[in-house]
Parts: C-alpha cells; structure tokens; sequence
C-alpha cells in the first residue's frame, strides 16, 4: 500500500519552509534598516541639540560637567568583587551556603561597598573644593 499524502498537508509543509525562509531574508534586511534609521535620528537630533545651545549662549562643544574619578571608582569595584569572591569561596568551603548563592551575593554586596566608598570619597573632595573656591572668593 502507498502512502498518500494529501495535498493540503503539502501545501502547509510548503508555506511553513517559505516562511522561514522569508524571514531568513527579511530579519537582516529589517536590522540593517533600523540601525541606518536610528543613526539618521540620533545625528538630527545631536544637531538640533546643538543649535539649540547655540541659541542660547553656550559652547556647543561643552557636554556638561566632568565626572571625575572613574579610575578609582572602577579600582574600587573590581577590589570589591575580588573580596567578595574570595568571602564567597570561604562561604561555599565552609558549607555554609550554596555556591552560585555565596559567588553572586558577595560578589554584588562587596561591588555595591566599593561604589559607596566611592561615592563618599568623591562628595568629599568635592566639599573640600567648594571651602577652598569660598576662601579664594571670600
């Protein structure tokens, strides 16, 4: 006995292997549009962004204020993550807890420390800058 296959099932065989395949052509044609569009936004809006300052009296070449100490921020974090995974090995060793749990919750807590040290060493020094523009001015 032959087996029959019917004309239907072939048909929905034949759309579902075109579908992927007009899709395998349309999703790099569909990104390489996107990003082009997103480039031609952002460029329009940098330039409007930049006549408007202009408008106004500012240096256009000026983004905004400067932030300082990436370097130490950055040392600061990686220091952090390194005590917390050396905490989070002696955690997983001991038994105490599990060791995707110990890695990853140390690792986050001691990074989190190290920014905060950051962050207050940088408020600070800029409290320290501000007293000694206001004993220069006064």
């Amino acid at each position: 006995m032959a087996s029959y296959v019917s004309k239907s099932k072939l048909r929905n065989k034949k759309l579902s292997i075109m579908s992927v395949a007009i899709a395998g052509v349309f999703v790099p044609i569909l990104i390489s549009l996107g990003a082009f569009a997103m480039i031609v936004f952002l460029r329009k809006y940098e330039n409007t962004e930049r006549l408007k300052m202009i408008e106004h009296g500012m240096d256009p070449h000026s983004k905004g204020p400067k932030t300082r100490g990436k370097g130490l921020k950055f040392a600061l974090v990686a220091i952090g993550v390194g005590i917390g995974l050396l905490v989070g090995s002696v955690l997983d060793s001991s038994g105490i807890v599990y060791e995707e749990v110990a890695y990853f919750s140390m690792g986050f807590i001691f990074g989190g420390i190290g920014l905060l040290i950051g962050y207050i060493l940088e408020a600070k020094q800029l409290k320290e800058e501000e007293k000694a523009e206001q004993g220069v001015e006064g």
